[in-house]
């Protein structure tokens, strides 16, 4: 079975780290070896995981893991130590370490785990996607909105609404509470004015899919948006 992943082998022994960039390329990975921090930094992109050494002649490993958070993406790390203690393997798990491998080892047995840390990644990786792709995205600062990855045409008063109704999920917004909150002071607006632009947005958010009782009617009272619809980051589908 071979696998087409790229993987970071950061390792300041050149026998160790060739061993194990050899047992995970006859599996079918690519490998890229770095000797130390500087290197590993260098070859980072486009990496799906890195097996990372914290001993290192310019560092610690866990100045690299520490950089690699700051960024957008960081890949899964597998850290190998040849210290055993039960402190060390905490730290490095506090410190995001997907796997914590002691020397000496098997280089089969850090393939075996390269693979198990990948197929985890890749399973939570999915399911965030399956979750964004019913979420109800909205960015406040480009005042896009989308529905899975269909975006919304919302008129501006449907933008405010929705994004007031997303700041508190499962919450019931009275309707003089969203004409304030929306149009402030001195605007003269009936409840039927909120009923007609509610009824607009409920049916441009089920139109892109979503559960028809995504934004609820509370009788007598207001409305509330389902704590199903939590307000997730960009990206939005392209204009």
């Amino acid at each position: 079975m071979t696998d087409t992943s790229t993987v970071l082998v950061v390792e300041d022994e050149p026998a160790i780290a060739e061993s194990v960039a050899y047992a995970l390329r006859r599996e079918g990975f690519d490998v890229k070896v770095a000797l130390d921090l500087a290197s590993a930094w260098q070859q980072r992109a486009k990496v799906n995981l890195i097996v990372l050494d914290l001993m290192l002649p310019d560092g610690s490993g866990f100045d690299l893991i520490e950089r690699l958070h700051g960024e957008a993406t960081c890949p899964p790390v597998i850290v190998l130590s040849s210290r055993d203690a039960e402190e060390d393997r905490i730290r490095a798990l506090e410190w995001a370490a997907d796997d914590y491998v002691t020397k000496p080892f098997s280089p089969r047995e850090v393939v075996a785990r390269v693979r198990a840390v990948l197929r985890r990644s890749n399973t939570e990786r999915d399911r965030k996607e399956a979750a964004s792709a019913d979420a109800l995205r909205l960015d406040p600062l480009t005042r896009r909105a989308a529905y899975g990855n269909q975006e919304l045409e919302l008129t501006r008063v449907e933008f405010d609404l929705l994004q007031q109704m997303l700041t508190e999920p499962d919450r019931v917004f009275a309707r003089s509470e969203l004409i304030d909150r929306v149009w402030g002071d001195g605007f003269a607006i009936t409840d039927r004015t909120i009923d007609s632009h509610i009824k607009s947005l409920r049916r441009k958010v089920s139109g892109a899919g979503a559960p028809p009782d995504l934004i609820e009617t509370v009788r007598g009272i207001g409305y509330r948006i389902s704590s199903r619809a939590q307000s997730i980051p960009p990206p939005l589908p392209p204009t």
